[in-house]
């Protein structure tokens, strides 16, 4: 991994009218990371991520992409930089099928002139993806569709991920999946954000995870440090 990070978050500001949200927040990732931030709900996880991808505009501070300060930049140019954000829940058009919803994430840029030697990929690295590349994306179970959503932000080969919260509402089997697919990503070398409130699942992918509280980080180490400071646990995390 490089010492310069992917992705470097400086002294970010961001929220919606007079109401801040994100407060002077730092974050670095490393080439090849993954970064989990964890914390209540309502503090933050999501707007951070929206601030990052340019689906909200920050107030100030710097999100920087290999060097280059992207704030004030469109999602679509951010995207175009390697930059893929996957929102909470899946996002799926449902009565498309689930070939058609991978399709949707190639439109815009070059992506689509790549688009089925990338869809060859997903379904490689998806089989069960594969599987159902025919069928109505409402038929799926929720950790499928979890699956697909995924898929399509690889979509356009995307070298940072921002991934919100993938566990939400699924089944504990399901979230296993989702997350040995998350864990296949990062052995593919993507560098990855990932918001969680659920603590448990994140030990075997995170190198380093990160607590949001009111807008900004209040403690950062690795899961094995985290888990076992007291403070910590009884405070954000709950049981892990």
């Amino acid at each position: 991994m490089s010492d310069s990070p992917r992705l470097r978050v400086a002294g970010l500001r961001a929220g919606y009218g007079d109401s801040t949200v994100i407060r002077d927040l730092n974050l670095d990732v490393g080439a090849g990371e993954v970064a989990v931030v964890v914390g209540p709900n309502g503090h933050g996880k999501t707007t951070l991520l929206r601030a990052i991808s340019g689906l909200l505009k920050p107030t100030g501070g710097q999100v920087e992409l290999d060097g280059t300060d992207v704030v004030g930049q469109s999602a679509e140019r951010i995207s175009g930089l390697g930059l893929v954000h996957v929102p909470q829940g899946d996002g799926l058009f449902p009565e498309m099928t689930v070939e058609e919803n991978l399709l949707m994430g190639a439109f815009g840029g070059g992506a689509w002139r790549s688009r089925r030697t990338e869809l060859a990929k997903i379904y490689d690295r998806f089989p069960v993806v594969a599987a159902r590349a025919h069928q109505r994306a409402r038929t799926l179970s929720g950790g499928e569709r979890r699956l697909v959503g995924l898929g399509r932000a690889l979509m356009r080969t995307s070298q940072i991920m921002l991934i919100d919260e993938p566990s939400l509402g699924l089944a504990p089997v399901a979230i296993d999946t989702v997350y040995e697919a998350i864990g296949d990503l990062k052995s593919g070398g993507a560098t990855i954000v990932l918001v969680e409130e659920n603590f448990t699942h994140v030990g075997q992918i995170a190198d380093s995870v990160h607590v949001l509280e009111t807008g900004t980080i209040v403690a950062s180490g690795s899961y094995a440090e985290l888990s076992v400071d007291p403070t910590i646990v009884q405070t954000y995390l709950g049981s892990v």
